[in-house]
């Protein structure tokens, strides 16, 4: 295999559906996440915008392993960030961060990108 054809094999997870919901959960997240007060800053402002991270950096590396147990690693450490995800959505909302629609908009790419 040339190294077009590997560079092209490495990018093809970019025309996968779940690629996409991924974008869509990166962009609500970094967009809901402004709400936040100044207080949450180095708080769940940084811990969901590192999960949101995580969720898309280990699917791709995931993706990207030849081998099915460290293509499962990879994965069950994607859909554990998108878990904590939904526990500090679940934060915002408790603590009136967000109100019922923001949480509504975030859940549902959420659940959609799980």
């Amino acid at each position: 295999m040339g190294i077009t054809n590997i560079e092209n094999a490495n990018k093809s997870y970019r025309k996968l559906i779940l690629w996409e919901k991924l974008k869509d959960l990166l962009v609500v997240t970094y967009e809901l996440t402004k709400l936040l007060p100044d207080s949450e800053k180095f708080g769940l402002l940084s811990q969901m915008r590192r999960a949101v991270v995580s969720v898309m950096s280990n699917f791709v590396e995931g993706y990207l392993k030849s081998s099915k147990k460290e293509k499962l690693h990879y994965l069950e450490i994607s859909e554990t960030s998108l878990m904590e995800l939904e526990a500090q959505a679940e934060i915002c909302l408790i603590l009136k961060y967000w109100n019922e629609s923001d949480y509504e908009k975030f859940e549902k790419r959420r659940s959609l990108a799980g």
